[in-house]
């Protein structure tokens, strides 16, 4: 008789749902009991539906310090009183704030993926309470020791957490068609706005770095932007050729059809690394270890300095980059080995 193992995934970014999505489809086939949770910020939900996986709505993100606070001490409450019982042998995040405290409380083992080195509070609060690890060897073990992580617990992995989007990738050639967009240049450049309201960054999410780069480039290709919230489309409005995005959209298609991508963020400029779309990094917080990764393989710019990000843009529209390989570690069977010997 084969037993199954009861997992709990818990998202907490809309950038999650693309990297857990694969996985959950994948432990579903094989039989595996599945409690995914999703908290209630951004495009979670759309995107959950998308994909059609079945989640349970738990908490909400908060904006200040305080609502941080309290919203993430709700939705420990909330959860614990949702898993407590549930006999779970296992539980999976990626910077999820909560589900490591839950799991430890619990007693359930744990299973933290992890990209982002800059965000201390969440790190802190997290790490030392993490069975193991997984983190792309770019980034420092002392940076995540600091941070309380058992050097023990940490599985490093060559490449960057973003490899999991293109699992089953199919590209749509006529996704440019199909989002009805009228577009007057022959050349077509996407830009993500920055995560304004992220912990670990300091913007005003009524401004943006990408504004003066859109004044100078939208007279020389069509501007796509895609907001994360409704401030950022705001910023936006009513610019000529410049069109606004309303997710969720195929974000993977559009990369790859885009001319060039300038990202004031961190996932999208990563997934246009790795899909050979030329990408200029603007965001505003201090190098990620895994920018780094693709700005040392060639397939990353990174300025911030507007004049610099505009010639250089201009310049990737008509002399685009040529192919690069690069090498990476399997880490979909990475992540399924690690679920399965912790639930053991």
């Amino acid at each position: 008789m084969v037993i199954s193992l009861k997992i709990w995934i818990d998202i907490s970014n809309a950038p999650h749902v693309r990297f857990f999505k694969d996985i959950i489809k994948y432990l579903e086939a094989e039989g595996e009991d599945l409690i995914v949770t999703a908290r209630k910020f951004g495009d979670i939900h759309k995107l959950m539906e998308s994909y059609d996986i079945d989640f349970i709505s738990v908490g909400k993100h908060g904006v200040s310090l305080y609502d941080k606070l309290n919203e993430s001490t709700n939705r420990v409450a909330q959860l614990t009183d949702l898993i407590n019982g549930e006999k779970i042998d296992v539980a999976v995040s990626k910077h999820s704030i909560e589900l490591p405290r839950v799991a430890f409380g619990l007693g359930i083992p744990s299973l933290f993926i992890l990209d982002n080195e800059h965000a201390l509070a969440a790190n802190k609060l997290t790490l030392p309470l993490c069975d193991r690890i997984i983190t792309p060897e770019i980034i420092s073990v002392w940076n995540l020791m600091k941070c309380g992580a058992d050097p023990n617990s940490i599985i490093p992995y060559k490449g960057t957490s973003e490899l999991m989007h293109f699992n089953n990738f199919n590209y749509n050639e006529n996704i440019f068609a199909d989002l009805n967009l009228e577009l007057n240049h022959p050349k077509t450049i996407l830009m993500r706005p920055e995560p304004s309201l992220a912990s670990y960054l300091d913007t005003d999410c009524r401004q943006s770095v990408l504004s003066p780069i859109v004044d100078v480039l939208k007279d020389y290709a069509n501007i796509l932007v895609l907001p994360r919230f409704r401030e950022q489309s705001e910023i936006f409005e009513d610019i000529e050729n410049v069109t606004i995005l309303k997710p969720p959209v195929d974000t993977s298609s559009l990369i790859k059809k885009c001319d060039l991508v300038i990202g004031a963020g961190g996932t999208m400029n990563r997934e246009s690394a790795i899909l050979q779309t030329p990408v200029i990094s603007c965001y505003p917080g201090d190098t990620l270890s895994v920018d780094q990764f693709y700005i040392n393989q060639g397939l990353m710019y990174r300025s911030n300095d507007t004049d610099d990000i505009i010639q250089k843009a201009l310049n990737f529209i008509v002399n685009p980059h040529q192919e690069i390989n690069f090498e990476s570690d399997d880490l979909f069977n990475l992540i399924l080995d690690n679920i399965y010997d912790l639930g053991k």
